[in-house]
């Protein structure tokens, strides 16, 4: 089945999963992947929200295995999904709250 969204990588998510250790990077590839093809909470796979963030854009995050959040924009227009930042769960409570 062909993605609907293109799933892009900031530089310093790209920077990540090439330090990672290999599982850690086939995970995180893997759960990112799903947002390709439906990026949006509440249908498709992986845990999403939306976020309560002000700002020109709607804010989304991604939990993968416990361990990491990613957090993404959806651009409808272009069919783009920008996986902005890559935190540890922890961080993104202690930043978010949530």
């Amino acid at each position: 089945m062909m993605s609907e969204y293109a799933v892009l990588l900031s530089e310093a998510v790209a920077e990540f999963l090439d330090a990672a250790d290999e599982k850690t990077e086939r995970v995180c590839k893997e759960k990112l992947s799903f947002l390709g093809q439906d990026p949006y909470p509440g249908g498709g796979r992986g845990d999403r929200e939306k976020l309560p963030i002000d700002g020109q854009r709607d804010r989304f995050r991604l939990h993968i295995s416990r361990t990491w959040t990613a957090f993404y924009t959806i651009l409808e227009d272009n069919k783009e999904v920008r996986v902005l930042e890559f935190v540890s769960i922890d961080e993104a409570h202690k930043r978010y709250g949530f």
